[in-house]
């Protein structure tokens, strides 16, 4: 039989290992399923090669015979990846998936299609039957050049690891929560996809099918962890801010070790006085383990007690109590932390052991000005962030120089700008100045390098802003904070790949943020899908956050009315940010309100505010593009370049708002300058 494309045998091969077809005979009803679903999805008839008695088990000696090399002539290749496939004495692993690679990299068409929606599809297409060890796991990239993606099949629950059956249509206890025919309309739709572009022909199906979703799990339940927020059971109720920072040290401490996934503080606090069972908020946030404890200061006194339990069946697996002063309180979060990864048998590396023995202050009252201020600094409000300059001038008072008091005292000025409760150009000026002198002290600063992620977003160099977050995942890869700001810079970008890598770690770490939530519909519309924006923002909350989020989404969608009743619904204290005035601007001057473009364009602050970011100079250049005021248009457009916007496929195409400058000699010549930096970029 030959395949719907000249040259090519079959359409379709499929790679397994004898042994997985044995029993159950999982990989044959595999395919009799998936040959019913081509059957009903194409109107040609598709070619499968399904060989029923493979030669699984020849050492890699044996030649693969002239007749397998013309059988693999294949335009897609499905390996089903098990526990054994990835194995030199398996005959598929050598022989066929090694084998198609290699072919498949000198053909034509190579191993990578570019589909009509932008994504780019690998030929081989992973059907993964169980969760693989990361030795296997890296191999199988190795080989593939990039990350493995595919469908899964995987009936996952406690202490199980096993292939999905079609009889499991509901089933309730599987955490991976698929149904076996929905995996198998998705392999035919990826199958549909890349065939059709491999005949040079567009696909029935729209191009935004498929939502940006947040996994549901870890990718290994048993090493992820919540911190609950410690109990504060102190005579003085004002010693909150103290248990609350313990929290986020522990947290913190944790976040450095790369095998376990870490609840971030945000989503953590959202516990704080829950009466909610243990095994319930485990399930809630989708860990294994719960830390949970108590803290009692009088003075210089401590009395702290910590617990972990084990979230599936809420038996305690260790616990301990701590009695000491506040000067031991670094001792204390250091036992905590290798009580923990002791527990859950994590091996820690010696720079992972390194930060967690680290003592960054010397003197315990900085410590205590040091978790005020961060407490205020969360508040997000002019008079709060003033009194957490305060609170780390007088630590910096009695700890002498410090990297990471300089670092925090950098984060507070950087906030009155970023929250737009305060625009004054010295701000930022004494941010820059303030990090510049943590890292003199130290020049890995995990915090230096992530305020400066912050500072080239504002005013500097988004390029600059990568690597430096970059540098703190390297070192924290549970730093929600970090993971949140990269993903939203490269979703911005248009870098769909590493953003929606970054963003299934960071969904699992910060479930419960709606910045987290509101973020597919970010990656979205930069995308230029904006139908699959819309679908993912119905699905957010009435915050002002997700509000936005939505009143955004309607515009790009063209629906200016909607948008406006969804933009009145936000609080009067949201509405005074220039977070919120930037999307009015474009709203008014979509609704040909120039007027009012006109009138915000007079407050200098604003100006000030926007001409600084990449993000909001854009939005600026949108809405006086429509307003058609082309030079003023160009001026903000360039400077959103010069910070490093180079998304180029939706500024030169699918950006709607931009259209009236798409004729002009100076718009072509801006596309000429970032189009060879976004087919290079190398994230």
């Amino acid at each position: 039989m030959s395949g719907i494309i000249e040259g090519y045998n079959y359409d379709i091969f499929i790679s397994y290992r004898q042994k997985d077809n044995k029993g159950d005979r999982w990989v044959s009803e595999f395919v009799d399923f998936l040959k019913i679903e081509l059957e009903s999805t194409f109107k040609e008839e598709i070619s499968v090669y399904f060989d029923i008695n493979p030669h699984d088990g020849l050492l890699e000696t044996h030649d693969v015979n002239e007749s397998l090399k013309e059988k693999l002539k294949c335009l897609v290749f499905i390996p089903i990846i098990s526990r054994t496939y990835c194995d030199p004495k398996s005959f598929a692993w050598e022989h066929e998936f090694k084998t198609f690679v290699e072919m498949a990299s000198k053909d034509k068409f190579g191993l990578k299609v570019k589909l009509t929606n932008g994504n780019v599809a690998s030929r081989v297409l992973p059907v993964r039957i169980h969760d693989i060890d990361k030795a296997d796991l890296k191999e199988t990239e190795s080989v593939l050049g990039g990350y493995l993606r595919g469908v899964d099949f995987i009936y996952k629950s406690a202490g199980i690891n096993r292939p999905l059956r079609p009889a499991e249509e509901k089933p309730l206890d599987n955490l991976n929560r698929t149904i076996y025919r929905d995996q198998i309309n998705k392999v035919t739709l990826s199958i549909r996809d890349i065939i059709s572009e491999m005949r040079g022909i567009s696909s029935d199906l729209a191009p935004e099918t498929e939502i940006l979703k947040p996994p549901l799990i870890p990718t290994e339940l048993g090493k992820s962890i919540l911190v609950l927020p410690f109990e504060n059971i102190s005579p003085d109720p004002e010693q909150e801010y103290f248990s609350d920072g313990l929290t986020e040290e522990i947290i913190s401490d944790l976040s450095h070790i790369h095998d376990l996934i870490v609840i971030s503080r945000s989503s953590a606090m959202t516990f704080k006085g829950t009466k909610k069972k243990i095994r319930e908020i485990a399930c809630e946030v989708n860990v294994r383990y719960v830390l949970e404890g108590s803290v009692r200061k009088a003075g210089k006194n401590l009395r702290i007690t910590a617990q972990l339990i084990d979230g599936l069946n809420d038996s305690h697996v260790w616990a301990e109590k701590y009695n000491g002063t506040l000067d031991d309180i670094f001792d204390i979060q250091e036992k905590v932390a290798e009580n923990i990864s002791k527990e859950l048998k994590l091996k820690l590396s010696e720079d992972e052991r390194s930060q967690l023995q680290n003592r960054p202050f010397r003197v315990s009252q900085a410590f205590e000005y040091y978790l005020r201020a961060k407490q205020d600094i969360n508040s997000f409000t002019e008079h709060s962030i003033n009194r957490a300059v305060g609170y780390l001038e007088k630590a910096l008072a009695v700890e002498g120089e410090s990297s990471i008091i300089y670092a925090e005292l950098a984060h507070a000025y950087y906030q009155f700008w970023n929250m737009g409760v305060r625009i004054e150009e010295s701000d930022l000026d004494k941010a820059k100045k303030l990090v510049k002198r943590a890292f003199e002290l130290d020049s890995e600063s995990p915090a230096g390098n992530f305020v400066s992620g912050l500072l080239e977003v504002t005013g500097g160099d988004v390029r600059k802003s990568i690597s430096h977050l970059k540098k703190v995942l390297l070192k924290s890869p549970n730093h929600a904070d970090a993971l949140f700001w990269l993903a939203q810079l490269l979703a911005i970008l248009g870098l769909k790949k590493p953003a929606s890598e970054l963003y299934e770690r960071l969904v699992q770490v910060d479930p419960f943020s709606p910045l987290v939530a509101a973020w597919p519909v970010v990656y979205h519309i930069y995308s230029g899908e904006f139908k699959s924006a819309k679908i993912a923002s119905e699905k957010l909350g009435t915050d002002d956050l997700s509000l936005l989020a939505i009143g955004y989404t309607l515009m790009y969608n063209q629906h200016a009315a909607e948008a406006s009743a969804v933009f009145e619904r936000i609080s009067d204290g949201f509405k005074s940010t220039y977070v919120f005035k930037v999307d009015i601007m474009l709203l008014n001057s979509f609704m040909g309100k120039f007027d009012e473009v006109t009138n915000q364009l007079s407050d200098k602050k604003f100006l000030l505010w926007a001409r600084n970011d990449l993000y909001y100079s854009f939005q600026v250049a949108e809405a006086l593009a429509l307003k058609g005021d082309r030079e003023e248009a160009f001026s903000w457009l360039e400077n959103s370049i010069d910070h490093g916007n180079f998304n180029y496929p939706f500024l030169n195409e699918y950006d709607p708002f931009l259209r009236n400058l798409r004729d002009d000699a100076r718009f072509k010549k801006l596309m000429q300058r970032i189009k060879t930096e976004w087919d290079n970029f190398a994230y």
